[in-house]
């Protein structure tokens, strides 16, 4: 299945390389945290591991550790912006249920 990215957040990912100067993409994982148990992690990639998976969606790499592929595969990030609210959002098929605050889920 692998890992899509919808024009927003493309677009808003590529914003944000070319500002920073630099990487490579966009690494997803997730970290155990929260009420529900598990978290996501977000973070500019400057290099890729030998052990990473790989996915390219509308021309941004998105790197993913096979631990964290488990949890994640079949996801689509969203950048949205509702007033003054921006921020990207996971649309996981994996999630079976979300904290009341959105900051963690489990599978």
């Amino acid at each position: 299945m692998g890992i899509t990215l919808t024009e927003s957040a493309a677009n808003r990912v590529q914003a944000f390389l070319q500002n920073r100067g630099k990487g490579v993409g966009l690494r997803l994982g997730v970290k155990t945290s929260g009420c529900s148990g598990m978290a996501y992690i977000m973070e500019f990639a400057d290099e890729i591991q030998p052990e990473d998976k790989v996915f390219e969606d509308r021309g941004v790499k998105v790197i993913i550790d096979t631990k964290s592929l488990l949890y994640l595969d079949g996801t689509e990030v969203d950048y949205t912006k509702e007033g003054l609210n921006e921020g990207f959002k996971f649309n996981n098929p994996n999630e079976k249920d979300r904290c009341g605050c959105g900051e963690s889920f489990t599978i």
